[in-house]
């Protein structure tokens, strides 16, 4: 479909000297969802920020649906729908009003058919007229998206949507990207969960200090950098692994009840093999084994971990 979102070489350094953007660079495409992942610090909401006009950015340049974030302001926010990490909502006035009212700041005509169409789809038209402040965390984080989707935006920025909210709710929230998605709609998201970036994205953004380390296809990503795990379950435990199994690298776990072996499937053979003929040599019986793929969240620390080194 083509990138909507287009970022070449951007920076912003404040006054203090901080360079809180070193240089950042990537596309996305129309209609996918792509998580942004990054420690406290890393960058994920100034670059938010800069792509949302909230903050000028020092070099570089960005563009939403072909128009220039800085030159074009105006056409490019009104592509662009922002949830922010901050719950600040006018606390006495009514869901519907607050709704109804962000839409209107766009100038945007009336239109109730589809306030009442966003609602629903958040599970907040029973709570229309209800005023925020009687609202649970959540429910606000909803109004949030609401007030994000009301101008119909193409482009949708969600900074830490789910931050404070229940796992069951986590999970509704999930399905309202996944719908969102199915309408067309450009979802980058920036989340501390792993979990969400694994169970929705299409691609992943890694960024460090300003830096982005890599944007991949989270499947391939999983696929290329993942490592894989053997458990072995012993029928007797041991207290020590025998010396002729060294080269193995196995680690001991539960009291020697069951070894890990650690094996990368990009290489010529995984040496399993190997590995159950010499147990079977030592005299070592199995009662079970399985194997595990590295999950999102390992691969993420160990890329932070790789470009802070």
């Amino acid at each position: 479909m083509g990138a909507i979102v287009e970022v070449e070489n951007l920076t912003k350094t404040y006054k203090d000297g901080l360079i809180a953007l070193g240089g950042v660079s990537f596309t996305i495409e129309a209609g996918e969802i792509l998580a942004l992942l990054g420690p406290n610090g890393a960058g994920k909401t100034t670059l938010i920020s800069a792509l949302c006009g909230i903050t000028a950015p020092s070099g570089g340049h960005a563009r939403i649906g072909g128009h220039d974030v800085v030159r074009d302001w105006r056409a490019a926010r009104r592509l662009v729908g922002l949830v922010p990490q901050e719950v600040a909502l006018e606390p006495f006035e009514r869901v519907i009003n607050t709704v109804r009212f962000s839409r209107g700041l766009f100038g945007k005509g009336r239109d109730e058919a589809l306030i009442e169409r966003i609602l629903r789809q958040l599970s907040l038209w029973d709570k229309r007229n209800a005023s925020t402040r009687e609202l649970s965390g959540g429910m606000k984080r909803r109004v949030l998206i609401a007030k994000a989707l009301c101008h119909e935006p193409r482009v949708l920025f969600l900074d830490e949507p789910t931050a404070g909210v229940d796992v069951e709710l986590r999970r509704d929230m999930w399905e309202v990207v996944r719908e969102l998605k199915a309408q067309g709609v450009t979802i980058i998201l920036t989340t501390h969960y792993i979990e969400e970036a694994e169970a929705i994205a299409d691609r992943v953004a890694v960024i460090n200090k300003g830096e982005i380390l890599l944007v991949e296809n989270k499947a391939n990503l999983m696929r290329r950098m993942g490592r894989k795990t053997l458990r072995i379950d012993l029928v007797q435990p041991v207290d020590t692994v025998p010396e002729a199994l060294a080269a193995y690298d196995l680690e001991r776990i539960e009291e020697g009840a069951a070894l890990l072996y650690h094996y990368d499937t990009r290489g010529d053979g995984t040496g399993i093999t190997r590995l159950l003929q010499a147990l079977a040599r030592e005299g070592l019986c199995l009662r079970d084994i399985e194997t595990r793929q590295s999950s999102l969240e390992e691969i993420f620390v160990g890329l932070v971990q790789e470009g802070a080194a």
